[in-house]
This record gives C-alpha cells, sequence and structure tokens, in this order.
C-alpha cells in the first residue's frame, strides 16, 4: 500500500504566490472500474461524490497521496457521447495552493478567471484562461481550512 504519510513542509511560494499542488485531476468515462483498478493499486479511496459538479460530472472519486489528493472525475454523459464512449481514464489538470489567491489572481491579470467559491468548504477558486498558454487546465486555490 503506497504511504499517506504528508510531504515535508511547503517549500518557498513561487513568485505568482503558489506554494504547492493541491489536487490532480483525471477524467474516466467508467468511474467504478477506476476506482477498482487505483484500489487494486493499493491507493487509498477518501470518498465517492455522488452530486453533481459544477461543470456537470455526476460523480468523483478521491484518493490520498501524501499531501495531494487524486480527483477522479467521472466524465458527463454527453462528453461519452460525443467521444465514442469507450475512452480509458485520463489526466486532465491541476490545481495549486496560494495563500493570497486575490493577489495571485490579480498579478496573472486577463489570464486568471475570477475567484469563487470552491466546491470544498471555507475555500475559494480560480481557474486559468486559455489565453495564458498552458497545455492543461490549471486552477489557484486557497488552502485548505485547519
Amino acid at each position: 500500500m503506497l504511504s499517506n504519510r504528508l510531504p515535508p513542509a511547503d517549500g518557498p511560494a513561487h513568485p505568482n504566490g503558489v506554494t504547492t499542488l493541491d489536487h490532480v485531476v483525471a477524467i474516466s468515462s467508467h468511474l467504478d472500474a477506476t476506482v477498482t483498478a487505483l484500489c487494486g493499486a493499493g491507493l487509498d479511496l477518501r470518498r465517492i461524490r455522488e452530486e453533481p459538479t459544477p461543470a456537470g460530472a455526476p460523480r468523483q472519486a478521491f484518493f490520498r497521496l501524501g499531501g495531494v489528493i487524486l480527483e477522479v472525475v467521472q466524465a458527463p454523459r454527453e462528453a461519452i457521447e460525443r467521444t465514442g464512449g469507450d475512452r480509458s481514464a485520463f489526466f486532465w489538470g491541476l490545481a495549486f495552493v496560494t495563500p493570497d489567491l486575490d493577489a495571485t489572481v490579480a498579478s496573472l491579470g486577463e489570464r486568471a478567471g475570477d475567484v469563487r467559491a470552491a466546491v470544498q468548504p471555507g475555500r475559494r477558486i480560480a481557474t486559468l484562461r486559455r489565453s495564458a498558454g498552458l497545455a492543461i487546465p490549471v486552477a489557484l486555490m486557497t488552502p485548505r481550512p485547519v
């Protein structure tokens, strides 16, 4: 089984204010099969969220990987139908922590979206826009409440 120990203390903040990686997001057309495979590989399933996300995904599974979360999102039915159905789970995006989300977003200007409440209680989030020139979706979040 993989270790669930927390990583060493956070390093220095990047000039943009980011201090650490919060979670990695994967997408799966077959959430139950993906969860079974990850559990079989020794990952620790923390919970399955049975509520739609703001983007329309019907369910999510969460695994703890040390101090980082692996969030596996079930692809919405429309996306599965549009892409032909059977697609293996794939890496989708990253979420980073910044203690001063407002300052980080302000420093990024038009490359960042608006700050809003996150799904996780007590947290806020902003996403980077395509104009940021990144190859994958990236979100910025406030730290987890203590």
